[in-house]
């Protein structure tokens, strides 16, 4: 009657809070979760928390099942830790480029956690803009990157991490602050403040005013995203970043965030491989711990299509097997 996935659902459910975030944490649908609870709650015959309850309140039969996950999903996920480096051994490399650079306030995090599970395994990273990462992992240099460009790489694989939504961060007092609908010409006349790669790497060209044929008035490259913002807030030009990165400088009332053109603009963060190391244990560890971690610490994202990841390309799988 019961199965892991139950307890982790109902794990899920009470660090969440509600329905729909729980479901984002396990990459599931709403529609999806809630069918599951209704036929576990079916299967024995009683109900295990009070729907719309602010907050949200569990039965006994609930709190009884919490508590039995709270006992057990840490033994089995030991235990299954301790078979993987059993059978692969406990050593490997990982070496991991940024791509992202918005991504250190949840990385950090998953990194930490990492590197407690798997201390065996040499772990380095990097970050920055004057390096093109994707061709130094399909050589064998890098392991892993973090990236939003799938490039069309000979035998690297795209794991889709989630989705999230490109955002218009201006100051307080900006014309577009109040406007309803951010269009690709209201940036015409900006000054366009991002980090330094080329306009072709950036969503906001991509998705939004490339197939509008339109371009800022000018563009301005900055390396941190601190300096980023603390230009937008005075001013001197506007941004745009993922919406989870905004979140802080927008509680604090340093800018504000305007969704672009309609709110349907979502884009997905990748985790990029080598096809032929899909398999590695510690590979995989390292992609579910980052998983776990996005969303804990990140507001504003959803879980990836359920078709995002991108396949290795079939010339070099076909030249693989020759």
């Amino acid at each position: 009657m019961l199965e892991l996935k139950h307890l982790k659902t109902l794990l899920a459910l009470r660090e969440s809070q509600t329905l729909v975030d729980a479901a984002a944490r396990l990459c599931l649908t709403q529609s999806a979760l809630s069918h599951q609870l209704k036929l576990l709650e079916k299967q024995i015959g009683a109900q295990l928390f009070i729907r719309k309850s602010k907050p949200l309140r569990f039965t006994i039969a609930g709190l009884r099942l919490i508590e039995l996950a709270d006992s057990v999903l840490p033994q089995f996920e030991q235990a299954e830790r301790d078979l993987t480096r059993l059978v692969a051994g406990q050593s490997g490399r990982l070496h991991l480029a940024i791509e992202c650079h918005s991504c250190f306030n949840w990385l950090m995090p998953a990194i930490d956690i990492y590197r407690g599970l798997w201390p065996d395994v040499e772990l380095d990273f990097s970050s920055g803009f004057s390096f093109e990462p994707l061709p130094d992992l399909a050589h064998g240099d890098l392991d892993l990157v973090l990236t939003t460009d799938p490039l069309d790489v000979p035998g690297i694989h795209y794991k889709a991490l989630f989705a999230y939504q490109p955002m218009l961060a201006v100051s307080v007092d900006h014309p577009l602050a109040h406007k309803e609908v951010i269009e690709p010409a209201d940036f015409s006349d900006q000054t366009l403040i991002s980090y330094p790669v080329e306009s072709s790497r950036l969503d906001l060209f991509n998705l939004f005013l490339q197939p509008a044929g339109v371009t800022p008035k000018a563009i301005r490259q900055v390396d941190m995203t601190m300096m980023m913002m603390q230009l937008v807030a005075s001013d001197l030009g506007v941004a745009v970043l993922p919406n989870w990165a905004l979140n802080e400088y927008v509680d604090k009332g340093f800018v504000v965030a305007r969704t672009l053109g309609n709110g349907e603009l979502w884009q997905n963060l990748y985790i990029a491989m080598r096809d032929k190391d899909r398999q590695a244990s510690h590979l995989r560890a390292f992609i579910q711990i980052a998983r776990q971690s996005c969303f804990e610490h990140l507001n504003g994202i959803r879980p990836p299509d359920e078709h995002a990841d991108i396949p290795a390309s079939s010339d070099y799988l076909i030249g693989s097997t020759a």
